[in-house]
């Protein structure tokens, strides 16, 4: 890793502060997989209230302050801290920083034959408002009263007379979401105006495309997210009544205030953004797996232009699905209907990149390295997610499992096995590039064979008891009647999701292990074809020795020109 930074700059400029898309890249995927391993230590706190209410928590139930645990038993106001913590930091900062942070900043200049991003100091300030932002969202769980707890999406009025740490979420928010939109239009820029020579939009990699089309979707979501928060801040500081409706009661008291506001507004701002924010996640995650499934199947991708046109369709789409979270709020069976008609649209063009990436596996001499097990591993899984998505975009079945368990099997089938396996594929793919050495093939498999199982023993009951009608949130599930069946999955599930984390140890001793002694490598391990790997491994400050020259498409893989049996894209003659 020392050749990413310029050599004749100080320590801290070199790699603190440094301005080198690589370094920048580093740190947003560091950062992100610490934040991942914090939010995933939060979800494994929420299964130990889920599977055993009402016990203490062993071994370190004493650890924690009274105002979170009673005699080593969690209070309610915790686990729900827990819940709206662990999924805004998962989401917000753990997979997006890394997908698009992490990945995108280091592979994507590399992969259209940039030196740099187009705006280097931007992209600076776009990690540290991120780190500042994660800081404060760390911090806020020992300010008085602790952590926002008014779940992830931050419903208004719960979120307007919550404690002091749902403050904290929306200053930590309004960060995070400068960040995203500093590094948005960095995206865009570099892509539009720092390609090499010969490399035109029809010869870029598809997950140049995908970030190109997740810049967008960043760009154009989060300012509405950031004016509700806004708002709610005026709402919680300034007694506002944005979002306050009149002749609220809160314990057996109506609330002193002006009135008028609308509770639903903050929903319409909220998921305006948070269902673009699905395809932030998803979209980057495609792209890695497409890279892996091209390289490992020795073959051209099965239609690389009905990926991109999907792609673009997606984040068009996107915009106007939103409600589909809302159909409780009774906005009448015309915009009902509408809202299901396009949600059901946009699940075409998931489908199309789906059935792409599972035809380019036919035929194929597959190599099932580490990379390309994660990246065959989100084929099912994530459509799975997309699959159980359907009955919640649909009106009629939304009223039976809006809200419950189903909703959160749903989305975490997208997300966990599904994004998350992409990132591990993008890690060990691209770890021989970012350190010029190979991750442990050994570890890598002991680590996928078990998460693979483990995460489907989480997700799948959680289908199951939504739909028997549990409900999520539930601080007890015991004191429902109709969850006390389905009590047993809950210890099933919580099982699994302990033994996952235990599973995580081999990729942790396996990243840091390998940047000593993992396998030194040559420029292009892989032997892939496209451009990132014309440059040396660790790329030196600028990447490239010269700049260089695109001659053809992204995937030339088993030409008959090409003895070697590849033919990267700045090869002019592959004989």
């Amino acid at each position: 890793m020392s050749g990413h930074a310029d050599p004749g700059l100080p320590f801290w400029r070199k790699y603190i502060f440094s301005t080198d898309h690589k370094v920048i890249g580093v740190q947003y995927a560091v950062t992100g997989l610490l934040f991942l391993l914090f939010g995933f230590g939060l979800a494994t706190l929420i299964r130990w209230q889920l599977a055993y209410p009402g016990q203490p928590l062993p071994l370190i139930g004493g650890w924690f302050a009274e105002s979170q645990m009673l005699g080593g038993i969690m209070l309610p106001e915790f686990y729900y801290q827990l819940g709206a913590m662990h999924g805004t930091i998962m989401v917000f900062l753990g997979v997006v920083p890394l997908a698009v942070g992490g990945f995108g900043n280091f592979v994507l200049p590399l992969q259209i034959g940039a030196p740099d991003m187009a705006f280097p100091k931007l992209n600076l300030m776009s990690y540290w408002l991120y780190f500042i932002g994660g800081v404060i969202m760390f911090a806020s769980f020992f300010v008085p009263g602790g952590a926002a707890q008014s779940g992830w999406t931050s419903y208004p009025p719960l979120s307007v007379i919550a404690s002091d740490g749902q403050t904290w979420w929306l200053i930590g928010m309004a960060f995070l979401i400068n960040s995203s939109l500093l590094g948005s239009v960095n995206f865009i820029v570099t892509i539009v105006q720092l390609r090499a020579d010969g490399l035109s939009f029809g010869r870029l990699p598809f997950f140049v495309w995908a970030q190109f089309v997740t810049a967008f979707l960043l760009l154009l979501a989060f300012p509405p997210l950031e004016a509700a928060a806004v708002l709610q801040l005026m709402d919680r500081l300034a007694h506002t009544s944005f979002f306050m409706p009149s002749g609220l009661v809160i314990n057996d008291a109506v609330v002193n205030i002006s009135g008028g506001g609308n509770a639903v507004l903050w929903q319409h701002l909220f998921w305006f953004l948070a269902h673009p924010e699905v395809y932030v996640l998803v979209l980057p995650a495609m792209g890695i797996v497409a890279e892996v499934i091209a390289c490992n199947t020795r073959k051209p991708l099965y239609s690389y232009k009905g990926l991109v046109l999907s792609a673009v369709f997606i984040g068009f789409m996107s915009f106007i699905v939103w409600a589909h979270h809302m159909f409780l709020t009774n906005m009448g069976t015309v915009m009902s209907t509408f809202f299901q008609v396009t949600t059901m649209i946009i699940s075409i063009p998931s489908v199309v990149i789906l059935t792409v990436l599972v035809l380019s596996l036919w035929g194929g001499a597959i190599r099932f390295n580490t990379p390309m097990l994660f990246a065959i591993a989100f084929l099912p899984m994530f459509g799975m997610g997309g699959l159980t998505g359907l009955p919640l975009g649909l009106a009629a079945s939304d009223i039976h499992l809006h809200d419950t368990y189903y909703v959160i099997g749903h989305f975490h089938y997208v997300v966990a096995p599904g994004t998350i396996f992409a990132l591990f594929a993008g890690i060990y793919h691209w770890f021989p590039k970012v350190t010029g050495r190979r991750m442990s093939e050994t570890l890598g498999k002991i680590h996928f064979v078990p998460s693979f199982i483990l995460m489907n023993c989480i997700f799948f009951p959680m289908l199951m008891q939504g739909l028997a009608g549990v409900l999520r949130r539930m601080y007890d599930p015991l004191q429902y009647a109709h969850a006390q069946a389905a009590q047993p999955l809950n210890v099933f599930a919580s099982a699994a999701a302990w033994l996952l984390a235990l599973a995580q140890i081999p990729f942790i001793l396996n990243f840091f292990g390998s940047l000593f002694w993992g396998r030194k490598t040559g420029e292009n391990p892989w032997e892939a074809t496209t451009l990132e790997w014309a440059a040396p491994s660790p790329p030196p400050h600028g990447n490239f020795l010269e700049a260089p020259h695109v001659y053809r498409g992204p995937y030339e893989y088993s030409p008959p020109q090409a003895k070697s049996g590849f033919w990267p894209q700045h090869v002019k003659d592959p004989r």
